[in-house]
């Protein structure tokens, strides 16, 4: 009867405190788009990232903006973004994209806005165990999250990867077509003209000849 409280710390351990964010958002063209999120405790761990999937050069501007209107980070023609800050101040947090640079492309902007509260939640002590047991187990279950939380971040990335080499594969495939079908026309054009051309040319023998 024990297993149940022992899942619950668990559980309680691996389920950080954090109001989270995850997105994909279409950036139109001479669009500034922004997300906003909220801190109700000084000193709080604020994660931002970001990743352009798909549109134009795969860059973006960004900015970030505390309570009091400074800049806190930005960035031109960003690919994508990893940071993590603390939130000196309490208040509004404010996170912008611009693609005003862009006057025809849209973008797909996939990001995540977390505000995480650092303080460790206290593992309920398994009956007869000894302290050093519990805060080994504690230790190995915070190295499990750190470990967790990296391998989400190269999913992240690696499905960044793949969109921008998807996106230039079908780009190149394109170019191929135009290319071969231009080749097509020049070919087309290049033997109208050699027969037009010979063509002429008999058609003045013959009125020399007469």
């Amino acid at each position: 009867m024990q297993l149940p409280l022992l899942s619950c710390g668990l559980w309680a351990l691996l389920a950080v405190q954090a109001a989270a964010t995850a997105l994909t958002y279409k950036l139109n063209a001479n669009e500034e788009a922004c997300f906003y999120t909220v801190t109700k405790n000084p000193d709080e761990k604020i994660a931002f990232y970001f990743a352009v999937q798909s549109g134009g050069s795969f860059d973006v501007d960004y900015k970030v903006t505390g309570p009091n209107g400074k800049y806190i980070m930005n960035g031109e023609k960003e690919r994508q973004g990893d940071f993590v800050f603390t939130a000196r101040e309490v208040g509004e947090y404010k996170f912008c994209f611009n693609n005003e640079m862009s006057t025809y492309t849209e973008k797909f902007v996939d990001f995540e806005i977390a505000v995480e509260n650092e303080a460790r939640v206290s593992l309920p002590a398994k009956p007869g165990a000894s302290p050093e047991q519990t805060s080994s187990l504690e230790e190995s279950l915070f190295k499990i999250s750190g470990q967790l939380s990296t391998i989400t971040r190269n999913q992240k990335y690696f499905r960044t990867r793949e969109n921008r080499n998807f996106s230039t594969v079908r780009s190149t495939e394109k170019r191929i077509i135009n290319f071969s079908l231009i080749q097509i026309l020049l070919v087309i054009c290049m033997g109208a003209l050699q027969v037009f051309i010979v063509r002429f040319f008999f058609q003045g023998a013959r009125k020399g000849y007469v």
